[in-house]
């Protein structure tokens, strides 16, 4: 029989395309389907080969090669062929003498439509199965949209009998740094983490700087780690050098700006700790803005995910998928600081993540059979709504949900 595939296109920050590709991966497992990444500008340059003495990018010489043209628009959308009825959903809809296409784009973004959105609906899927090569373009993780078509259920309750854990362990099997990226790790690690009792990971996006000023975030950090329990608090009066040690804890801190680093660095030097603990704070790199596709920005970004998914504890920012992959690696719950409104803290200033997945942000909400509007977050129990997006999806383990 003739191979299908699935080729994975190249699109947005490093974190959303390691969330996306690992959704990929997982589809064409379900599908029976071969995976071909789209190497873009610099993905042979931070991953290793997956899969032994066979490569996963897609050649050179690969006919179909105009990707920026594939948007939520293109005519060769699955979208844009159902709303012109170039193909029928409809099952046995295209035997009346129409041909289906050799290729099929998926766009799976953000941003797609209403009718991109019934890739996730059982018929789809059976049409789609008809189609050999799916070029499929995405920015988020949509796996757990696809634990809700019932096609799909049996075998990922076998591959994954715990459902917290599916990023876990796709991420852990795909996604291994070059060299060059080893590098950046391991002399990181030695020279800061290795020798330390205890690892914490704090990891600082902002999205919105003028919702978010820096003493905010900061004021947001301090309060979540000090009510967590994770960072030992100051005395602002004892002498500043102290005979009492108790141990020592290191702190990553990893953000495109260095003014986190250096405020709590500054807490913990000029100030004893109320425990006697040493806090020593580190922050590998700050490149002040993100550079998309920018090899050595993008391979540093790579190293920081890999050295936060080495913490015991970690703080992460809503929304980041940056901080998905790192928690996701690591097999963490973070504590997850929740985005400001008006300027103001929330309360509490951060909330344990239910399970250690990356939140789907922008699911559909659609019932295919009833073929209206539902909450697709109430539908089965390992399925829920995000910490940090209300209207996002992600995987629990039913058995440990709270």
């Amino acid at each position: 029989m003739e191979c299908s595939y699935v080729v994975w296109l190249s699109y947005s920050g490093l974190g959303n395309r390691m969330l996306s590709l690992a959704s990929a991966f997982l589809y064409a497992l379900l599908t029976n389907r071969l995976l071909l990444i789209d190497r873009g500008a610099d993905m042979a340059d931070l991953f290793c080969e997956p899969f032994p003495e066979t490569s996963w990018l897609l050649p050179l010489d690969f006919p179909i090669n105009q990707w920026s043209s594939f948007n939520k628009n293109a005519p060769q959308s699955y979208g844009s062929l159902l709303k012109c009825k170039a193909i029928s959903n409809v099952p046995d809809g295209n035997a009346n003498g129409s041909s289906l296409p050799a290729y099929v784009y998926l766009h799976l973004g953000h941003d797609y439509g209403d009718f991109d959105k019934l890739f996730f609906c059982e018929d789809d899927q059976q049409l789609l199965r008809k189609i050999p090569w799916l070029l499929l373009r995405s920015n988020v993780y949509f796996v757990p949209s696809l634990f809700l078509i019932p096609t799909y259920e049996e075998e990922l309750g076998r591959l994954f009998p715990q459902r917290d854990t599916v990023f876990h362990h796709l991420g852990r099997y795909l996604f291994h740094p070059t060299n060059l990226v080893w590098g950046l790790i391991t002399r990181s690690y030695r020279s800061y983490l290795a020798k330390a009792e205890e690892r914490m990971g704090i990891q600082v996006r902002v999205f919105d700087a003028a919702n978010a000023p820096v003493q905010h975030v900061l004021d947001q950090i301090l309060a979540c780690s000090l009510a967590e329990k994770l960072l030992p608090d100051v005395s602002l009066h004892d002498p500043v050098i102290s005979s009492t040690v108790t141990g020592s804890k290191v702190v990553l801190v990893t953000s495109l700006d260095s003014v986190y680093f250096e405020k709590i660095r500054s807490m913990y030097w000029e100030h004893p700790t109320t425990t006697g603990e040493i806090v020593s704070v580190y922050q590998p790199s700050h490149e002040e803005y993100q550079q998309t596709e920018k090899q050595m920005h993008e391979m540093k970004a790579w190293a920081e995910m890999y050295l936060l998914s080495s913490t015991e504890v970690l703080v992460t920012s809503a929304w980041s998928t940056f901080g998905y992959v790192a928690q996701g690696l690591g097999g963490l719950k973070p504590r997850i600081l929740l985005r400001p409104e008006n300027g103001t803290m929330p309360k509490p200033p951060c909330r344990r993540a239910l399970s250690m997945e990356p939140c789907f942000h922008t699911p559909p909400y659609y019932d295919c059979k009833a073929k209206v509007v539902i909450d697709t977050g109430a539908v089965i129990p390992h399925v829920r709504h995000c910490e940090d997006v209300s209207w996002g999806l992600k995987l629990v383990d039913q058995a440990k949900r709270l």
